[in-house]
């Protein structure tokens, strides 16, 4: 890092009188070593402060199309961004923590010696925004000024990720200004490299994505795609662990919605899914309310189980969103506003992909260039019109549904948690658990899936997928799932936790949940929380009983619900269920460091009782041979 007494000379010199100004006027000698460290590191040709001023934030967003990182489309206020072949999902590979001599994570997490992980990435990034502009955003994770609030500074050259930064964050210049040289905060360094004629990075072999834990430090270098580069998402996500971990309270990969349940009231849910699992369209679900799509932050305040969306807009997957099964997202995709797709196909100026609803063209643009149907990638395999991960950036305060609490520095009462994967074989389509501790164990700890397409590698692999946040825990993995069996202990009355699964398949390989049965979860869900039903007692979980399922199914979808459906759908198996437990048992042992005892106690119980009901009734336990829970 520059030391303070360079950093005053070495940005007088970068940039002009009135960002140096803008800077300075923030009173923190921290944030401008941090911005000194970048300029002597990256040598841009200037720099560009962003302030909360509504004209900074024009001036992004009109330079992200100025430099063509962004094209304008034909809705006003549409643009759209294409991060090239090789960059189109989080790169586990080269995505690292830099961890010390004589420190070591998990060994789930991919890590590296912290200098020598240090002298590659700032190797990498030496003089790579020559020619360039170096643009910091000064914004905060959570509402601000609450006790929620992690506040951010980034550093990149892409205008593209500033102006994606500004619909998905709150800003917060003033934040910082309020707080002076007392404000702490998380710093990000990105550079798109080498970029082609396309202004996509050019050398995506030498994609870097690297972080400093000791020095609440990211790098990220040769990579455009957001979910590398935009600081504040999965990657501020492992410096809020620890920070978590230190302070007593939890960051969670999760979805925050409102749940209507009868005679008007609310009830707020989080969930845990993996990417192209069903979570945007669970916290999407028509009729409710949303306040976040991927990040929240838990806190117990005055005895409650309080939460907020460390976001502020969705970084969503657009594939198969249409109008009758996405109405909320379907019109703000469709309708003048702000607006970013990426890798999406183009044609006319008008965006497509796969599921809209509509029938798509056969040439126009997208992420691999020209394009036209039969068109091949260099292995000799089709490239599709949109990419399977191509996204939309978009605020909520844009959609019609956003919840009215979503920037109470309070936060919002949480009554339910759902842990939900890809789960062809084991997993019934929802369960309550029979606790916390079992519910963070038994479903949770043991959410296995299939990977997809955002993840770079190969599809269609099981694997565990700790509550769907693995890949970001930047403590040790027993730690983590004993500080959320912990937490519960200081609420008055902890939320429900349960499991879903909107992938069971029958014998034949057929989906037994129809696409929209999930609202219908989410409502029985929401009865279970307040004790309006009861539920039959399982050997995983408590279960739905028919009768009501039938009535729910009548009410929310006008859909007549036959018991055949019930018994496909919630018939335990338990072969499949013990052999689940078995790869979940072997991870825990083998994967996770200073594993709690909890662990594999909540296992072997769940194991017994799989036993037990395979000695009484067979392989398959019908629901209707279950008793009601007491």
């Amino acid at each position: 890092m520059t030391k303070t007494s360079n950093a005053a000379s070495v940005l007088q010199q970068a940039m002009s009188a009135d960002n140096y100004r803008k800077l300075t006027e923030l009173n923190n000698p921290a944030l401008c070593d941090f911005v000194a460290d970048a300029v002597t590191l990256c040598q841009p040709a200037d720099v560009f402060v962003c302030s909360d001023s509504s004209e900074d934030v024009a001036h992004v967003r009109s330079q992200a199309a100025a430099t063509g990182e962004e094209a304008p489309l034909a809705i006003q206020g549409h643009t759209v961004h294409f991060d090239g072949m090789q960059d189109q999902g989080r790169d586990r590979e080269v995505t690292k923590y830099l961890v010390p001599k004589g420190e070591t994570l998990s060994s789930a997490l991919n890590q590296i010696d912290r200098e020598e992980g240090l002298a590659e990435v700032r190797g990498l990034m030496a003089g790579a925004m020559k020619g360039r502009t170096l643009i910091v955003r000064l914004l905060s994770l959570g509402p601000a000024g609450s006790p929620f609030s992690v506040l951010c500074a980034q550093c990149t050259d892409s205008w593209y990720v500033a102006h994606s930064e500004d619909l998905l964050y709150r800003r917060a210049y003033e934040a910082f200004r309020s707080l002076g040289d007392k404000a702490r905060f998380f710093s990000f360094l990105h550079s798109s490299g080498k970029v082609d004629q396309n202004m996509v990075s050019a050398e995506p072999d030498k994609k870097r994505i690297y972080m400093d834990h000791t020095r609440e430090t990211i790098y990220s270098v040769n990579t455009q795609y957001a979910g590398n580069t935009v600081g504040l998402k999965k990657l501020a996500l492992r410096l809020t662990i620890r920070k978590a971990d230190r302070e007593g309270w939890l960051a969670e990969h999760m979805f925050l919605m409102g749940v209507h349940g009868p005679g008007g009231r609310k009830t707020y849910f989080a969930g845990a899914f993996p990417s192209a699992c069903g979570k945007t369209s669970t916290a999407m679900l028509p009729g409710e309310t949303i306040m976040g799509d991927d990040i929240a932050y838990f806190r117990e305040i005055d005895g409650q189980f309080r939460a907020v969306n460390a976001e502020a807009g969705i970084f969503g997957i657009i594939g198969d969103v249409n109008p009758a099964g996405d109405p909320a997202i379907f019109s703000v995709l469709s309708n003048p506003g702000e607006v970013i797709f990426s890798n999406v196909l183009i044609k006319d100026k008008k965006p497509y992909w796969p599921g809209m609803g509509q029938e798509l063209p056969e040439e126009g643009v997208n992420y691999s260039g020209p394009w036209q149907k039969g068109k091949k990638d260099d292995q000799g395999k089709p490239i599709p019109p949109a990419h399977k991960n191509a996204r939309y950036t978009v605020t909520l305060s844009a959609m019609e549904n956003v919840d009215s609490e979503l920037n109470n520095p309070g936060g919002v009462e949480v009554g339910a948690i759902v842990y939900g994967g890809r789960d062809a074989h084991a997993w019934i389509p929802v369960q309550q658990s029979f606790s916390w501790e079992h519910g963070i164990i038994a479903y949770g700890a043991s959410l296995e899936t299939e990977t997809t397409f955002a993840i770079i590698g190969q599809e269609g692999v099981n694997e565990i997928n700790l509550m769907s946040i693995q890949d970001f825990v930047s403590i040790p993995l027993g730690r983590y799932v004993r500080n959320n069996i912990e937490f519960a202990k200081k609420i008055r009355k902890p939320p429900i936790l349960f499991a879903v699964n909107y992938f069971l398949r029958d014998a034949e390989g057929k989906f037994l949940n129809g696409v929209r049965d999930k609202a219908v979860w989410i409502k029985w869900m929401e009865l279970r929380v307040h004790g309006d039903v009861d539920a039959l007692r399982g050997p995983t979980g408590l279960l739905p009983r028919y009768e009501d399922l039938q009535r729910l199914f009548s009410e929310v979808l006008n859909k007549n619900y036959s018991k055949e459906d019930y018994l496909k759908q919630f018939s335990i198996r338990v072969p499949q269920n013990l052999s689940k437990l078995q790869r979940v048992e072997q991870f825990h042992r083998t994967q996770v460091d200073d594993a709690p005892a909890a662990i594999f106690e909540v296992l072997a119980q769940q194991r017994d009782r799989l036993l037990e009901a395979q000695k009484t009734y067979g392989d398959l336990v019908s629901p209707l041979d279950l008793s009601v829970a007491e």
